[in-house]
């Protein structure tokens, strides 16, 4: 059976960087500035409007927990500086990863950006307020799901890119006949 190994190709750092802090700044400031927006507009707990009947409202709720309420209680109070230290890991870890010599391809690049910026923008709420100010209302009758807010989706889709590069990357590997 042929074994299988790595075509070895070098990436330029320097693009590498700029891509992963250029995705991340955008994401970041699409995220504080709609927190802002949402902030003034919309007081705190209300829904501000509908957007889809049905389906989807812009809403203006404050979040303990982590991503898609995860924790999001009020009988605990050590989420804060948990979260905290979990974002900080996140962004050190980005940091880790962004390093690596190979060339792991574009979704690699842009799913590190796009988590970065994502986790840069809660980051900034937990540390600042305390809290993450989620907006987006997906929902079908009664059933909601959790809120969100730009952040998330920067993590959410920076975690798929990911795995896309995760995949990628086995198949690039060829037989090795020698």
């Amino acid at each position: 059976m042929a074994k299988l190994r790595r075509v070895p190709c070098k990436p330029d750092m320097g693009r590498r960087y700029r891509t992963i802090g250029l995705i991340a700044a955008v994401v970041f400031a699409l995220d504080q500035l709609s927190k802002l927006w949402i902030q003034q507009a919309i007081p705190v707990w209300e829904k501000g409007f509908t957007v889809i009947p049905g389906f989807f409202d812009i809403v203006h709720i404050l979040n303990r927990g982590a991503a898609f309420g995860f924790l999001n209680r009020h009988d605990i109070d050590w989420q804060r500086p948990f979260f905290i230290v979990v974002s900080i890991l996140a962004v050190g870890l980005i940091w880790f990863l962004s390093r690596s010599q190979e060339d792991d391809g574009p979704f690699f690049v842009y799913g590190l950006g796009l988590i970065l910026g994502g986790a840069l923008g809660n980051l900034l709420d937990r540390a600042r307020l305390g809290v993450v100010v989620d907006f987006l209302d997906f929902y079908v009758g009664d059933m909601h799901w959790p809120a969100f807010n730009v952040a998330d989706m920067g993590i959410c889709v920076g975690a798929a890119s990911l795995l896309v590069s995760f995949y990628q990357q086995r198949r690039r590997c060829v037989p090795d006949n020698n």
